[in-house]
């Protein structure tokens, strides 16, 4: 974590502030890729947003915030009391939202989840990949970033729902190209259209970013007690029913990786060495929920009486 300094805040849209975040020294920012989130450290707890500003820039970070009615609080601070000037405790960066290589990509997006896909446009834009992005929202006053997406012209498609109705997404992905990865971010109704709207994905094919968990059905036998070994630490651990695998592993002073504690950011994804597991969290593919490699403490369990991590 480093305290950086807020050095701009500009309105986007109705409700959406950008943040624009520096070193108050001027020391360099660690590097990131398209997708990548920043932790804030605001009163109300910690909150992750996506970076939306321009990777190749070594001396600033921009965050995009919706004044969220009926949060956690997090977004109301960033509206009501943050700002330029003032220090900001920040974390990251991380990225369980990786742009992977593709010959062409089509984006969508709903309201603010616009935010980590402008960075993934600037780089396929750059490399010459083909790419259309479908942008929906209430209203037009509230989409962000319009005057930006407006230089790429009508690969851009802007859909205010007032003025189109819902998005048309099956003029999208019917007859979509072999290799088009897709990239949704936004609220939970549109995110399950897309999931929907094939009854299997090809692997690889489909990419989400969820800002609120999913529903995930978990494996009843795994709401029971069960052991959970830290390999690195030579400590065994006893994880209760209705207690976090991530609750315990930090009360016991082992580590301190949680932001979340909704399965949503992936701070505290942890290298699974033995165990059955049952994935409960919103970040991971199907591809690697199989695999078993890895997993999210603060929301996943294990279904065998004895769990080893790489801790």
């Amino acid at each position: 974590m480093r305290e950086l300094r807020v050095r701009q805040m500009r309105w986007e849209a109705d409700d959406v502030l950008s943040v624009t975040l520096v070193d108050p020294l001027g020391t360099p920012l660690p590097s990131w890729e398209p997708g990548a989130h920043v932790d804030l450290h605001t009163p109300a707890g910690v909150r992750q947003y996506s970076l939306c500003g321009d990777p190749r820039r070594a001396d600033e970070w921009r965050v995009a915030v919706f004044r969220e009615p009926g949060g956690r609080g997090g977004s109301e601070w960033v509206h009501d009391a943050l700002r330029v000037g003032e220090p900001v405790p920040v974390g990251g960066p991380r990225n369980a939202f990786a742009l992977v290589t593709a010959p062409r990509y089509l984006f969508i997006a709903g309201g603010i989840g616009v935010t980590p896909l402008i960075p993934m446009i600037d780089h396929a834009e750059r490399a010459g990949v083909p790419w259309t992005l479908l942008y929906g929202g209430r209203h037009r006053s509230s989409m962000a970033f319009l005057g930006e997406l407006a230089a790429y012209g009508d690969r851009v498609k802007i859909r205010p729902e007032d003025e189109y109705g819902r998005l048309d997404l099956a003029a999208e992905l019917d007859g979509l190209a072999e290799g088009t990865a897709v990239y949704c971010c936004g609220p939970p109704g549109l995110i399950l259209a897309v999931e929907g709207h094939r009854p299997v994905w090809p692997s690889g094919t489909l990419h989400v970013e969820r800002f609120t968990p999913a529903e995930v059905a978990g494996d009843p036998a795994a709401d029971r007690d069960f052991e959970v070994e830290l390999a690195r630490s030579g400590v065994t651990l006893l994880v209760p029913a209705g207690t976090s695998i991530l609750d315990v592993v930090e009360n016991a002073g082992v580590a301190d990786i949680g932001s979340c504690y909704q399965g949503t950011c992936g701070s505290c994804e942890t290298k699974v060495l033995a165990g059955s597991l049952d994935h409960r969290d919103s970040v991971l593919s199907a591809d690697e929920r199989a695999a078993g490699a890895s997993m999210m403490l603060c929301v996943s369990r294990c279904a065998s009486p004895r769990l080893v991590l790489d801790l």
